[in-house]
C-alpha cells in the first residue's frame, strides 16, 4: 500500500512534475510486481499441472519463474524510467493568449478557455 500511496501522491499532488514522475513509475511498476508474483506463486498452488513441478515452492522451476518475473520488471521499469514515457504536463499544454490585464475575471476566462482547449 505505500508504494501506490507513493505513486498516487505523485501522480495526482505533484502531477508528475520532476523527479515525480520516476516516484511514479518505480512505485507502479513495484506494485504491479507485487501482485503478479502473488499471482505465480497461487499458480504453481492452484493449477494442477503446476503443482508436481513445485509442491513446496522452493523447487528450481518456482524459483527460475520468480527470478525471471522480477529480472523483466526490473527492465521494464528501468526503460520506463530511462526514457520516461508519455507527454510531460509542461508540454501537454499549448500556447494560450497572453493575459495582459491584471483583473480577475479575465483571469479566470483565459484559465478555462486553456483548460477547454486542452481537452478537446
Amino acid at each position: 500500500m505505500a508504494l501506490l500511496a507513493g505513486a498516487v501522491v505523485a501522480l495526482y499532488v505533484f502531477h508528475l512534475a520532476g523527479p515525480w514522475r520516476w516516484v511514479y513509475i518505480v512505485g507502479a511498476t513495484a506494485a504491479l510486481y507485487l501482485n503478479v508474483f502473488v499471482g505465480v506463486v497461487q499458480a504453481f498452488q492452484k493449477l494442477p499441472f503446476l503443482q508436481p513441478l513445485a509442491p513446496t515452492q522452493s523447487e528450481p522451476p518456482f524459483i527460475v519463474a520468480q527470478l525471471l518475473l522480477l529480472v523483466a520488471f526490473v527492465a521494464l521499469g528501468a526503460l520506463a524510467v530511462v526514457q520516461r514515457s508519455g507527454p510531460r504536463l509542461e508540454t501537454e499544454l499549448p500556447a494560450g493568449p497572453t493575459l495582459k490585464s491584471a483583473e480577475p475575471r479575465s483571469a479566470t476566462k483565459l484559465l478555462l478557455q486553456q483548460v477547454r482547449f486542452a481537452t478537446s
